[in-house]
Parts: structure tokens; sequence; C-alpha cells
């Protein structure tokens, strides 16, 4: 007789997963279970605002025209700043990477087989986590050295924060 064990079964159980069954007394795992509900919040947030930055990239390229913000011109600043630019790459490119992969791991997690597992939501944490630090250096830069305020830029700001709390509560 052959036995195996995987790794879910050599992994603790953390306390907000130990009142969890390991499967429903039916067997059918449904769409909004806990903690799928989390990753597919995650996923809307992380396409919203991939979006977002594509839009912003895109404008940065010259592809799309005016870039509709307040009347103040602070995302012009916030944009055209030497801190839009980090390692050589424009910020809003690094948030429509970041936030895609953010995306694609939520959907990934989002599948009923995989809704008490715990991969999904360590990768989550893995790209949410140096995200929101970048992010804090992102705000910084906008708010304290620039001194503006870039609407488009505080909806990435509210979307990455919101998703680390669903990570966290996942």
């Amino acid at each position: 007789e052959i036995y195996t064990l995987s790794l879910h079964d050599a992994l603790p159980i953390y306390p907000a997963r130990a009142a969890l069954p390991l499967r429903p007394p039916d067997g059918k795992i449904s769409a909004m279970t806990n903690p799928l509900r989390y990753r597919m919040a995650i996923a809307v947030l992380a396409l919203i605002a991939a979006l977002v930055a594509l839009y912003l990239h895109l404008w940065k390229l010259g592809l799309v025209g005016t870039l509709n913000c307040t009347s103040g011109g602070g995302c012009e600043v916030a944009m055209l700043s030497p801190w839009s630019w980090f390692l050589g790459l424009d910020v809003a490119l690094i948030g429509v990477l970041g936030y895609g992969a953010i995306l694609g791991v939520a959907l990934w997690g989002s599948q009923p087989d995989r809704a008490w597992s715990r991969g999904p939501t360590l990768a989550l944490l893995a790209l949410i986590v140096p995200a929101v630090l970048f992010t804090i250096r992102l705000k910084w830069a906008e708010w304290v050295v620039l001194g503006t305020f870039c609407p488009w830029c505080f909806e990435s700001t509210v979307s990455i924060a919101i998703c680390l709390l669903l990570a966290l509560m996942d």
C-alpha cells in the first residue's frame, strides 16, 4: 500500500482556518465561500487598479489624450516628476505589471479546489506587502516632497490597502 503526504498536510492550520472544514459536508464548494470571496474581491480591485495604471502609462507615452485630473494639475506634477520613475522604469508600468500579477494570483486562488489552500494567500501577500511599501514611498513623495494630489494615484493607494486587508482576512 502506498501512502502520500501533500504539502497541505504538512503545513500548520492557522487560527483563521481552524474553524473551516477541509471540505463542506456535501463535497461542493460554493463560489462565495470563505476565502474565495476575499480573493475574488482582490481580483476585482487589482483589475481596476491595473486599468488605471495602464491609462497613466499610456498617457506618459503620449498614446492617449489629455490626462483627466484635478484642476490644479496634481496628476501632471506627479507623473512628470523624477519620482514617477524607479530604477529606470515608469512607476505606472510597474503598477500595470504588479496589479496584473496580483490579478493572476487572485484568479488562480479563486478556483474552488484551492478554497482552503494557503498557497494563494501566501503568494498574494508576497506581492501585496512590497506593493504597499512601495505605495507608501510614492505617497510620501507625492504629498510631502511634491506637495500635490493625484486622484488616480490615490485610487491605487486605496486599492492596494484594501487588497492587503482582504489578503490578511483570507
